[in-house]
C-alpha cells in the first residue's frame, strides 16, 4: 500500500506521517510540502491513499484531489482542513473523507476505517499478464478480447515497459515500424486508446492505466505479471524465464538479449 501525504504546513505533515506510521506500519509512506511535487509524484506511481491539506497555495487541495482523480479513479482521498467550508467540493469529487484540524490519531483511525475503496486492498489481483511465451492478458482467469488487436499489443508495450510512462510517439514507433501517413497513424491511435479504455471501462480496471497527457503507463502494483515477478524474486519466483517472451511481437527482439542476460547472471 501507498500513501501520500501533501501539507505545506512542514510541523502538521510531520505529525500526520508519525500517526499514519503507526496506524499502516507496513505502507509506504510519501510526504509532500509542496502540492506540484506530489501531483508530479502521483503521475508516475499508483497512489493508494492521499491525505491532502486543502488550503495550499499554487495549487490547492480541491484542485489536487480532482487532478488525482484523473489519475487515478480508486485513489481513497481524505482532505484535512481548518473548516467546514470545503465539505461539498469534496463530496463532488467523491472523497473518501474529510478531516478537521487538528489531525488525532482517533481521526486518522476513524478515516481509515471507512476507506471508499477499502476492497482493493486484499492480495487478490484480478489481472494477470503473461508474458512468457505469447503475450496473453486475463481477468478473472479469462482472456481480455479487445476489438482490435493492436489494442492487447499497447498492454503490451506498457507491460514491457514496467511502468513508465510511455509516449504516443514511441507507441506508435513500434506498432508501425514503417513510414506511412503520421496523420493517418495518429488517428489510429486515437481508436485504439477508446478501445483500451471501453473495455477496461466494462471489465471495471479503471485505474490500471495511468494516463497523462500524450503518454501512459500501466498501474504495476495493481496487476500480477510474470516478467514483474521474476525480475523482482529471481530464483524465488515462481515463473521463470526460459527464453521466449511475447513471441507474436517482432520489436520485443530487442529485449529478448536483456532478459538473457539477466537469466545467465541468475544461473552463475
Amino acid at each position: 500500500m501507498r500513501v501520500m501525504l501533501v501539507d505545506d504546513d512542514k510541523k502538521c505533515l510531520a505529525k500526520t506521517e508519525k500517526i499514519t506510521k503507526e496506524l499502516l506500519p507496513e505502507a509506504e509512506i510519501i510526504t509532500f510540502d509542496d502540492p506540484l511535487n506530489a501531483l508530479a509524484k502521483a503521475r508516475t506511481e499508483e497512489i493508494d491513499i492521499s491525505f491532502i491539506d486543502i488550503e495550499m497555495p499554487d495549487l490547492n487541495g480541491i484542485e489536487l484531489g480532482n487532478y488525482f482523480k484523473e489519475l487515478n479513479p480508486f485513489m481513497n482521498i481524505i482532505f484535512i482542513s481548518e473548516s467546514k467550508d470545503y465539505g461539498f467540493d469534496a463530496m463532488q469529487i467523491h472523497a473518501s473523507g474529510y478531516m478537521l484540524r487538528p489531525v488525532t490519531t482517533g481521526k486518522v483511525q476513524e478515516e481509515l476505517a471507512e476507506l471508499r475503496y477499502a476492497e482493493r486492498y486484499n492480495d487478490h489481483k484480478r489481472v494477470f499478464a503473461q508474458t512468457f511465451g505469447n503475450f496473453e492478458l486475463f481477468v478473472d482467469g479469462k482472456p481480455v478480447e479487445f476489438k482490435y488487436s493492436r489494442t492487447k499489443e499497447i498492454v503490451a508495450i506498457l507491460i514491457n515497459n514496467r511502468g513508465a510512462q510511455t509516449t504516443n510517439g514511441e507507441i506508435i514507433a513500434n506498432l508501425w515500424e514503417d513510414d506511412g501517413d503520421p496523420a493517418k497513424k495518429q488517428s489510429y491511435l486515437s481508436n485504439l486508446r477508446q478501445d483500451l479504455q471501453n473495455t477496461f471501462t466494462k471489465l471495471k480496471l479503471d485505474g490500471i492505466i495511468l494516463k497523462q497527457r500524450g503518454s501512459m503507463a500501466i498501474a504495476k502494483d495493481r496487476i500480477e505479471c510474470d516478467l514483474f515477478d521474476w525480475l523482482e524474486k529471481k530464483e524465488a519466483s515462481q515463473y521463470k524465464y526460459m527464453g521466449d517472451y511475447m513471441n507474436q511481437y517482432g520489436w520485443c527482439e530487442f529485449f529478448h538479449a536483456e532478459l538473457d542476460e539477466i537469466s545467465y547472471a541468475m544461473e552463475e
